[in-house]
């Protein structure tokens, strides 16, 4: 049998070049022409499995979020939900950081990204949470975690210590940062984390609280 002239596509293969032409280049420079090129075929060829390239993302965006953990929502245990959930949404981000902005973008119709807030948020409310506060308090952990995951604070400050020396006395080991960025942004992320959730606990008190004496009225 003649071997084919051109490729065999799927949509896998399609998927992790376009993945790996945006973890190389950034996703500005994904296109649909770009992609058919290092896949060696035609732009046309393409739109049999992708009508455009927003749909690509959005399957991309599916593929690299498989690994976010909303199970910890199951036992009850609204905290270490939130802890997993959290972790495990900033890792997936780390690991692709130039996909950030179409995974930070909300679930839109994406299933999986809906069925993980679905899991979120009626986790929260079997919890105890009232649904404004479930939400808002999903909200507030993504920020947290988007945060945490667009950029290094340790890795903004140059290395070079004549830029401190004299100018900035209380900046006099700011130099030494960068070679400890990745120690200092998890240890970060860890302390924020921890804080929110400590915080989140006399909130809950609160609410529960207030629940029951409404109740009892």
């Amino acid at each position: 049998m003649a071997r084919p002239k051109t490729p065999m596509l799927s949509k896998p293969a399609i998927r992790g070049a376009a993945l790996t032409l945006i973890d190389r280049d950034g996703l500005e420079q994904l296109s649909m022409r770009k992609l058919a090129q290092e896949l060696a075929v035609q732009a046309a060829s393409l739109y049999s499995h992708y009508r455009t390239k927003e749909e690509l993302l959005s399957e991309v965006a599916e593929v690299v979020t498989t690994h976010i953990d909303v199970s910890g929502f199951e036992g009850g245990d609204w905290r270490g939900g939130l802890a997993g959930w959290a972790r495990s949404y900033r890792t997936a981000l780390a690991e692709h950081p130039n996909l950030l902005p179409v995974i930070a973008a909300g679930p839109g119709r994406r299933e999986e990204a809906l069925r993980r807030a679905d899991a979120v948020h009626g986790g929260l409310v079997s919890a105890g949470w009232p649904p404004r506060y479930a939400t808002m308090i999903g909200a507030s952990t993504k920020y947290l975690v988007v945060g945490a995951a667009t950029n290094s604070f340790a890795r903004g400050f140059d290395d070079d210590v004549r830029v401190y020396q004299d100018r900035y006395p209380n900046l006099s080991q700011a130099h030494r940062l960068p070679e400890v960025a990745a120690e200092i942004d998890e240890e970060s992320f860890e302390l924020a984390l921890t804080a929110f959730l400590d915080g989140l606990v006399p909130v809950y008190d609160r609410v529960r609280s207030s629940a029951g004496d409404g109740a009892g009225h």
